[in-house]
Formats: C-alpha cells, sequence, structure tokens
C-alpha cells in the first residue's frame, strides 16, 4: 500500500482488509495503526474544538472542511485537496487531483502571501508534486536563490581570556587578577560571523526538510544546502527567533524565503498538539482560504472602491447599554466617492440550482446572517450578495431574492465564483453582460 493517499473534503478513510477496493479520492483505505493515529488526532481536535474528522463507523472517517497534508507515526502521509471538480462530468481521478492541487496552491499563494512566481512550461510539473513536496521545493528554490546573492553576516560581541590583545581589554578584571596569570588577557570584542536569527530558522527548516522530503530532486539539493552552510547553528528558541527577524533594505533577499520557513517551521495545524507527534502536517481550513481568495481578487479588480474584510462594526444587541454579538461580514466593498456599501460574504460549499424543492442547498442560517447585515449594515438600502464557488451544470448562473420588507433595495444575490477565472466575479457583482 503507497504511503501516500490522496483524497478531498469530505472523503472517507477506511482501514484497510484484505480484498478491499482500491483508494479513490472519495474513499481511501489507509494501515490500521494510520487509522488509530487519525482518531487520536480527531479526540485532539475536539477538544479544542475544531472539527476535521467525523467518526462515520467502528472503522471509518469522514473528513471536513480542513485541506493539506497530515503525516502519522507509521509515515503514512494524507493529502487533502478541495473538492470543487465533478468527476461525473468526464473528468478522471488524476485529472481531478491535477486540478484541485493546482487551485489550492493558488489559494495558499494568496492566503499565505507566499512569493510563488513560477511561470512557464518547465514549472508545469510542479503542479503534480504533493503540496508539501511543493512547499518544500519552494523553500529550497527560493534557498538556493538566497545562497548564490549572499548570506548576511553579523556582528557579535564575544568576552573571552586570550594570550594576546585583541579588541578592548578588560582593565578591572586584569588588575584583579594573580600575578600568576598576568599573561592571560581578558578581552572583549565583535565577531562578523553568519550566526543570525534569520539564518538560524533557514538552518533549522532545512533540517526538518531533509529528514521530511521524499522527492529525489529535493533531498539531492537539501544535502547540497545542508553542505553549503554547515557552519550555521540551528535555532534554539523558534518562536524567540522569529520576532528577532529583521526586515529592511539590507535583508530584502530573505523576504522570499520567510513565509515558506514559516509554513515548514510553524506545521500549521487547527489546534495546538504539543507533546504529541506531528510530523510534515499542514492544515487550512477552506472556507477562510477561499474568503481570503476572494478578498484578494476583488482588491485587485475593484480600483474604485474600498474593500476590507471582517467588518466588526455593528452589534445586534445591547446589554446594560453596551453592544454585544457583534455581526461579522467576511467582505465589506463601498465606493470612495458615492460611498455605496454593498456587504458580501463567502460561502465554500457547493449548490445546485436544480433543486428548487430542497431551496438549492441554502442554510437557513446563512439566509438569517444575511438579513442582519442588510440590515444592521446596510439599513436595506443596498443589496447583500453570497458568494459560491461555481459549478458547471449545477451553479453556474445568479439567484435572486428579494427580503421581505418594505424596502425595494433589499435584495439577497447568490453569486458563482469561477475559481479558474476570478476577475469574472466583477461582471457578476455590477450585472454585466
Amino acid at each position: 500500500m503507497s504511503d501516500l493517499i490522496t483524497v478531498r473534503e469530505y472523503a472517507y478513510i477506511s482501514v484497510a482488509y484484505i480484498g478491499c477496493p482500491e483508494s479513490t479520492i472519495d474513499h481511501a483505505y489507509i494501515s490500521a495503526s494510520a487509522f488509530d493515529h487519525l482518531c487520536e488526532l480527531s479526540a485532539s481536535f475536539s477538544k479544542h474544538g475544531a472539527k476535521v474528522f467525523e467518526l462515520a463507523g467502528r472503522r471509518k472517517l469522514r473528513l471536513d472542511q480542513y485541506v493539506g497534508v497530515i503525516e502519522t507515526k507509521c509515515g503514512t502521509r494524507i493529502e487533502i485537496l478541495p473538492k470543487h471538480v465533478d468527476i461525473n462530468l468526464n473528468e478522471s481521478n488524476e485529472t481531478a487531483i491535477e486540478k484541485e492541487r493546482e487551485l489550492l496552491k493558488k489559494m495558499l499563494k494568496v492566503s499565505l502571501h507566499l512569493p510563488y512566481r513560477d511561470a512557464g512550461e518547465a514549472n508545469l510539473s510542479r503542479f503534480k508534486q504533493p503540496i508539501h513536496e511543493w512547499i518544500i521545493d519552494q523553500f529550497l528554490c527560493n534557498f538556493e536563490k538566497l545562497i548564490q546573492r549572499g548570506l548576511r553576516f553579523d556582528y557579535h560581541r564575544v568576552q573571552e581570556e586570550q594570550k594576546y590583545l585583541r579588541g578592548q581589554l578588560q582593565h578591572v578584571k586584569h588588575m584583579r587578577q594573580s600575578p600568576a596569570r598576568k599573561h592571560i588577557f581578558p578581552i572583549e570584542h565583535d565577531i562578523y560571523e553568519v550566526d543570525r536569527p534569520e539564518n538560524r530558522l533557514i538552518k533549522t527548516a532545512l533540517d526538518v526538510v531533509c529528514k521530511k522530503t521524499r522527492s529525489s530532486k529535493n533531498w539531492k539539493l537539501a544535502q547540497e544546502l545542508r553542505l553549503m552552510t554547515g557552519e550555521i547553528p540551528k535555532s534554539q528558541n523558534i518562536v524567540q527567533d522569529f520576532k528577532q527577524w529583521q526586515s529592511g533594505r539590507l535583508l530584502a533577499l530573505y523576504a522570499d524565503i520567510k513565509p515558506w520557513t514559516e509554513l515548514i517551521l510553524s506545521e500549521y495545524m487547527p489546534v495546538s498538539t504539543q507533546g504529541g507527534w506531528r510530523g510534515m502536517s499542514l492544515l487550512f481550513p477552506m472556507e477562510k482560504l477561499f474568503e481570503w481568495y476572494v478578498a484578494y481578487h476583488l482588491c485587485r479588480e475593484l480600483k474604485d472602491w474600498e474593500v476590507r474584510t471582517q467588518v466588526s462594526s455593528q452589534h445586534i444587541c445591547l446589554y446594560e447599554n453596551r453592544p454585544i454579538f457583534r455581526l461579522r461580514p467576511d467582505i465589506q466593498i463601498q465606493h470612495k466617492k458615492t460611498r455605496k456599501k454593498i456587504i458580501l460574504d463567502t460561502k465554500w460549499k457547493l449548490l445546485d440550482q436544480n433543486k428548487r424543492g430542497e431551496r438549492f442547498g441554502f442554510k437557513d442560517g446563512d439566509i438569517q446572517q444575511m438579513f442582519a447585515y442588510s440590515h444592521y449594515y446596510l439599513e436595506h438600502a443596498s443589496e447583500v450578495i453570497l458568494i459560491y464557488p461555481l459549478l458547471e451544470n449545477k451553479f453556474d448562473d445568479e439567484l435572486r431574492f428579494k427580503f421581505n420588507v418594505q424596502s425595494d433595495k433589499a435584495f439577497l444575490r447568490a453569486i458563482p465564483f469561477h475559481l479558474e477565472s476570478p476577475e469574472k466575479i466583477i461582471d457578476y457583482i455590477f450585472d454585466i453582460n
């Protein structure tokens, strides 16, 4: 059985047995030891309020809306991709995996402000790499470029005793020495060396990469870089060293590698699992990735509008004359001249326009939430918009509803977001034909 399993959101993961079906991106089979580790993680996450797995039977788990990669104690790696490609519509498993992996990389680049600038035919094959190998590949490429341009050194003050004078003599200590030690000089001087917080963190991330990568290309480059940076010590306090990471003109070359270093060393998990096995585990909530992805492209396309995320100026209730229960829409856009406002909320969920009897797949809570936004933020004087991912032949056109209030402008619109062509969102928002 392969030690790399690729699945999608909401997929099922079961314990493998003799004669079990072959794993697919919607139902994978793993070893009992790997399954037990996922059950332990599920219990840990639940204690902290994060729902990553859901038990669907004695030996079956169902994934939730987290994407990324999880590594178990036995070495099994589970890559979790977004679910937006309909395999039933003449799409094979391999094609779906490539498309969803490419989408996830685009979203990570935007959401985590990663300096991903690959372009051209030579780099298309990188989309076929698992997400963790892609991150490792980007880190190594940036580190190699940094070494070619030159690592930054720093001065460190050193106090030592020598038989010769160097730097500054510490007169008081020298005068207090016994006559037998008068030939020893306590001195203080600066050493110009490569030991600085940025280099220590990069070296620590490189050591992690050397252990975790399973790509021969990445392993070879990592070992070469390790030999070239043998004099750099590892970080003894990662959190403190990140606080001391400097920016500015002299350290401009380090700007590109910093987010990749943070990604590898932080290991983005939904909750803290200190004291337990983590491996190469990176998990991201798909709802937040989609929200940041939409907001990023709105900022790019709307030059005459101010785009703000997570606005929280309104509350539903007052308690002892103090506001309570804050309303926090995902995105607010406001025209810079007319000051017209539009409230938008993103939902990473697949709608189906053909299911009118089931109300297209909307949740009551989402509609009630949008009504509250319309009332408190806009006084029903403008529309509110729900943004869902586009799905061919199911949700590829706008759905429009009117709130049951007296205002003629209180509309709720649900519009599709084209993941491959995000600039088209502007046509939907402003009804451009």
